[in-house]
């Protein structure tokens, strides 16, 4: 996607540009990526990498690019669109020489599956979106590059400085798999509920910071022909943003930890986890859904939201560039903090919040020179502010963005929600550690959100999910302190 001019101050005159300034004093940690569906990998084939791709090594070649060589990128073509890939290349070319195949493209697992599997990957993968090849099977097959050598390559801004160490602390966390950072998550992303500014005017809707506010305007928007809340029905991994949130918020970061460190009682017997499966089972019970939800694609949900048939949707920092031609002109879009339920841990300001868009080098990929060489220019401020400029997104650099960018409403918002934040931020880790278990609890959170399940059943189908996992002994080399 590419971004388009808005009007350069907010409703109380805070110019974006400050926005984005302070932004990068915003110390925030990582969250999981859209890992939404699972696939299998299996092992590669011969390892037949071209040696013809090494050049020399020098202090400004660390990796030995060659010039007159070509790179294989593959970029998820989401909610951020492949623009901004397409000018990293431009600009790769023109410094290295090296020439792009470039392919953007929502069907990675369907694309990508048979030539990992082949032993003939591309060079450098964006592996997102709802066809991810999850990154826990693909680590598990020895296909992924540990980046340990790329991030303690020097950073192209600071040479002085090891490319680590020009992050947001803890963003690297979210692509660990066995202590190697084996995928890079670049994007700098919030989640939590979304709603139109215009709307809440019109109806005079204050935004809810308790969970009984949310149900009271639920309630005025069924009363009104309206839903109260949409979620993406097809991609349950959407309505475990709000279960989740409300967990972590109500039983503090140790409930989200239970989860993450496979405890036995990380479900039944939580407290948090009750109370938070039972409040979003009272939507779906007082019929505050919005009407056919539970059967529509993410992209079907959101655009009726954007037609004003639902109050609230649940979804990461993503939507607003993924809605771009369904999103009115004044729609005013806006992000909220999760509603608190009583006796809650954490404040309302506290948000899931950090890094997001995993990218990935393939252990077989044939250019890793230049694949090293692409992901270390990924996070240089020229390549952040490239990709701010046509993606309407933050990344994961320290001040990574050049103050004249200016950002879209949606996005000026998260950025205004972190800052609210500040150190009462938070991230789940089992949606990269453990796909399989994530997986089985979006199934519960599908068969929950069509009542064909209760709260209790919910619980006991999670904590099943999470015992599984624990039986496997490659889980105790995952741990959260």
């Amino acid at each position: 996607m590419g971004s388009t001019s808005d009007p350069s101050s907010t409703a109380d005159g805070t110019s974006r540009r400050d926005l984005i300034k302070r932004s990068a004093a915003l110390g925030l940690i990582s969250v999981p990526t859209m890992g939404f569906l699972s696939a299998c990998a299996s092992g590669g084939g011969d390892d037949d990498t071209d040696t013809d791709t090494e050049g020399k090594t020098s202090e400004k070649n660390p990796f030995g690019v060659k010039e007159g060589t070509k790179l294989d990128v593959v970029i998820f073509k989401g909610g951020y669109g492949d623009d901004y890939a397409k000018a990293w290349e431009a600009s790769f070319e023109k410094k290295w020489g090296v020439t792009s195949t470039h392919t953007g493209t929502q069907e990675i697992t369907g694309k990508l599956q048979p030539r990992f599997n082949a032993g003939n990957p591309p060079d450098i993968v964006d592996d997102s979106g709802a066809q991810q090849i999850p990154i826990d099977v693909l680590y598990k097959n020895g296909q992924l590059l540990d980046l340990a050598e790329v991030l303690d390559a020097p950073s192209i801004d600071d040479p002085s400085k090891k490319v680590r160490d020009t992050l947001i602390p803890g963003t690297l966390d979210a692509g660990m798999q066995g202590g190697k950072v084996v995928a890079l998550n670049y994007i700098y992303t919030v989640w939590g509920l979304w709603y139109s500014g215009k709307l809440f005017e019109e109806k005079g809707w204050e935004a809810p910071r308790t969970w009984d506010d949310f149900l009271a305007i639920s309630k005025d928007a069924k009363s009104q022909g309206i839903g109260g809340l949409a979620h993406q029905g097809k991609y349950p991994y959407y309505i475990n943003v709000a279960i989740m949130d409300l967990i972590a918020k109500t039983g503090g970061l140790d409930a989200m930890k239970a989860i993450d460190n496979l405890e036995p009682d990380a479900f039944v017997g939580s407290d948090a986890a009750t109370a938070a499966v039972e409040a979003i089972y009272e939507v779906v019970e007082k019929g505050y859904l919005m009407p056919g939800t539970n059967g529509l694609t993410h992209t079907e949900s959101q655009t009726r939201w954007n037609q004003y048939k639902a109050a609230f949707i649940t979804s990461g920092s993503w939507l607003e560039n993924e809605q771009l031609k369904q999103t009115p002109e004044d729609f005013d879009m806006k992000f909220l903090p999760m509603p608190l339920l009583p006796d809650s841990a954490l404040p309302f300001e506290a948000i899931r919040a950090g890094s997001g868009e995993p990218f990935i080098i393939p252990a077989k990929a044939k250019n890793l020179p230049a694949a090293k060489e692409f992901m270390r220019t990924m996070l240089s401020k020229e390549w952040s502010t490239l990709f701010a400029k046509e993606a309407n997104s933050l990344t994961i650099l320290k001040d990574g963005v050049d103050s004249g960018v200016e950002l879209r409403p949606g996005t000026q918002s998260a950025v205004e929600a972190s800052k609210a934040a500040g150190d009462n931020t938070f991230r789940y880790l089992y949606t990269e550690w453990y796909s399989e278990m994530g997986t089985a609890i979006e199934n519960a959170s599908n068969e929950l959100m069509a009542k064909r399940i209760q709260p209790k059943e919910w619980l006991k189908r999670a904590q099943a999910a999470v015992d599984k996992q624990a039986k496997d002994p490659e889980s105790k080399k995952n741990r959260r302190d």
